[in-house]
């Protein structure tokens, strides 16, 4: 008699994985589809540097294809317990140049069990677009570039279609390889490569110029690279061009990779880090580039995606947040009258204000549904617990820079104010993140009764840091308690430099 289990398929879901065997590193990430939600259970990256095995004539060294052999032999395990339908495996630059690629092809897939689709550059630019637009979803048209070892994908898209692409050849490794001989961080080989860069830009640089985009959205590699030194030397920042010149001048002062040492730098980074800075600082310059954030994925979460169609994928802030709610048990309709009362008047206070922008409500309505995710742990210090549990959970469609002000204004909902943790920010946002704070708080307290039918229309009028919010008649009189917290408030707020007027 087979034993009675509670457990249906669709609970019990299924998994999927996805290998990308990049000209630098060999990546696999596999994932746990249940009940609409998908998981990351596992990632493993490897790196291989096989583009450093090319030689002029494009052959690859036996000793580059042994190396990517070797890792391949790592992840056929982790395959081993995956449905064939579920796995997507794929290749890109440095196998599309090899001249001798079937040869490192057929003995993969001898090792894998499984087909390897080495994809054009096209084919990977759009695959990165879409990893990007799952896990990292932006306001209108977004431009996205993805450095790799071999190659750069620039794409430009609007929600979840990418609208233009290209694939260049250049990369972090071929460009090592070929500008920085000898590990010589000098600044004329650092203007060779970006003149190199320069050319070849040049005949596609209009294309993208031509559209109206809001976003920049770097995927993995050197963004990721440059976003942890940022996070590491305590700046809450997306990447801006000044830091890039900042941080080639550090290279070019160290004079050799092997000297190399940049607070927050991997060492496993070091060797391409200086050609993919150069890279990046020609796109930055000719694309004019202002600002750029790092995005939650890339081409292996674009192939996953890929296999998921039967999800829905057009709202995955909604499912984040949604998926959120029901792990740490938030109350939703609190949750949401927050939220309503804080977007009105974040409304009301970007009519009134030049500090808004595309992330503004994004940033609060994500805020305000989670504010009291740390009463997961206890009440308290529940907006102390809320930080840390943000800081450390992954929140699908929201970039880096995104995620760490969602948590910063959860940790300042209440309570006395501490305003150090914005000081970390740019200033072109800090003013910003301190205006949603000091909405949220009002919000959370306004809505203390928890009941929808005690929430009033309230009129915002903002002079500077002076605020004032005006009630409907008697209103304040007839709510005494909350009345005394709006009182507090106030309080808590001129200490923190500003001053609220409750009539």
């Amino acid at each position: 008699m087979q034993p009675q289990t509670d457990f249906d398929a669709e609970t019990l879901g299924e998994y999927y994985a996805a290998v990308d065997l990049g000209s630098n590193s060999f990546h696999m990430v596999v994932v746990h589809v249940a009940n609409g939600s998908v998981q990351i259970i596992g990632k493993v990256k490897q790196k291989v540097r096989l583009a450093a095995g090319l030689d002029k004539d494009m052959v690859l060294s036996e000793e580059a294809m042994q190396r990517g052999w070797d890792c391949l032999q790592t992840f056929a395990e982790r395959l081993q317990d995956i449905p064939a339908s579920n796995i997507r495996i794929v290749a890109t630059a440095t196998l599309r140049l090899a001249v001798n690629a079937q040869t490192f092809i057929d003995k993969a897939e001898k090792i894998l069990h499984h087909q390897l689709d080495v994809i054009p550059g096209e084919e990977e630019a759009r695959q990165i677009y879409l990893g990007v637009a799952y896990t990292s979803a932006n306001q209108g048209n977004s431009l996205v570039i993805d450095i790799g070892g071999a190659s750069t994908e620039i794409i430009i898209g609007n929600d979840m279609q990418p609208i233009h692409m290209v694939s260049l050849d250049m990369g972090c490794v071929t460009f090592m390889e070929r500008y920085f001989l000898d590990g010589e961080l000098s600044e004329a080989n650092f203007q060779r490569a970006k003149e190199a860069a320069y050319e070849l830009l040049d005949p596609v640089a209009d294309a993208f110029l031509c559209f109206d985009w809001q976003n920049c959205l770097g995927a993995s590699g050197t963004p990721q690279a440059i976003t942890e030194i940022l996070v590491k030397q305590g700046i809450s920042d997306a990447i801006r061009i000044d830091y890039l010149y900042n941080l080639r001048q550090q290279c070019i002062d160290c004079g050799n990779l092997k000297d190399l040492v940049i607070d927050g730098l991997e060492p496993n980074r070091q060797p391409i880090f200086p050609s993919g800075l150069t890279i990046l600082l020609a796109l930055f310059e000719r694309l004019k580039i202002r600002t750029m954030n790092i995005s939650g994925g890339a081409l292996r979460e674009g192939l996953i995606y890929g296999m998921l169609d039967n999800l829905k994928h057009n709202d995955r802030r909604t499912q984040t947040l949604n998926t959120a709610i029901r792990r740490y048990h938030i109350d939703k309709p609190h949750a949401v009258n927050v939220k309503q009362l804080a977007i009105n008047l974040c409304k009301q206070l970007c009519q009134q204000s030049t500090f808004c922008h595309l992330d503004t409500e994004t940033v609060l309505d994500a805020a305000a549904m989670l504010h009291e995710i740390g009463l997961h742990i206890e009440y308290k210090k529940h907006h102390e617990h809320g930080a840390y549990i943000l800081n450390y959970i992954d929140l699908p469609g929201y970039t880096r820079l995104q995620r760490a002000a969602i948590r910063d204004l959860v940790g300042g909902h209440r309570q006395a104010i501490d305003l150090q943790p914005f000081a970390l920010y740019h200033e072109d946002v800090k003013p910003m993140l301190e205006g949603l704070l000091r909405i949220l708080r009002i919000a959370v307290v306004v809505c203390l009764r928890r009941h929808q039918q005690h929430i009033p229309a309230i009129e915002l009028k903002v002079d500077g840091l002076d605020w004032t919010l005006t009630f409907p008649e008697k209103w304040l009189k007839e709510h005494p308690l909350i009345n005394a917290e709006l009182v507090n408030e106030a309080w808590l707020q001129h200490k923190a430099g500003w001053h609220l007027t409750c009539q």
